[in-house]
């Protein structure tokens, strides 16, 4: 089983997460944002990552450093629970629809960390949450995670399917990158040999 268990505790936050890889996309996902909780709650299902998220940051100032170190604290759970990433498929990518809007994510498990974001909100909040923090999320755990991700969305007119559909394909295309390769199960997926 690819599992992991990530602490990380600063002045800001104070935040657990333990995946499952090989799981059914079951969640148990509690950091006191709403909106936030039901965006990890799509990535775990869709995912099929087991996920248990635990969060106490400082939202009496904002919601910001929660976002961000869920981000960084998922992102190296994910990449400890791959090991030497021998035998995945390596590569992931997904378009996905979400009533109005449709959002494309292709992503590369490559260790080295790179963003890509052309994704546009038509609102500054979905309810109380910035939409500016879905960004900061995906930047954390493409460098924490050491993926290269590019997302795109492509349209859409309502902040929160435009949201929940990046969180979608991402979370689709991570399955089928993480999925074991059955011709090469045994093998690093690179020509150097190392990820």
């Amino acid at each position: 089983m690819r599992t992991a268990t990530i602490t990380r505790t600063t002045n800001e936050t104070d935040i657990t997460v333990t995946v499952n890889l090989d799981g059914t996309g079951q969640y148990d996902n509690a950091t006191g944002v709403g909106f936030f909780d039901h965006m990890l709650d799509q990535l775990s299902r869709h995912a099929l990552i087991d996920m248990t998220v635990r969060a106490k940051g400082d939202l009496h100032i904002d919601d910001h450093h929660t976002v961000e170190d869920v981000g960084i604290a998922l992102g190296q759970a994910i990449l400890e629970a791959i090991g030497d990433k021998r035998g995945i498929v390596r590569y992931g990518a997904c378009l996905l629809p979400m009533d109005d809007a449709q959002v494309r994510c292709a992503l590369d498990l490559s260790g080295r960390p790179f963003l890509i974001w052309n994704v546009d909100f038509p609102t500054a909040k979905i309810g109380s949450f910035d939409t500016e923090l879905v960004r900061e999320f995906f930047q954390a755990l493409a460098t924490h995670g050491g993926i290269t991700l590019h997302v795109d969305a492509l349209h859409g007119f309502n902040s929160h399917h435009i949201a929940e559909a990046a969180f979608k394909s991402v979370a689709r295309a991570l399955r089928d990158a993480l999925e074991t390769d059955p011709r090469k199960a045994d093998a690093i997926p690179s020509t150097k040999g190392t990820l």
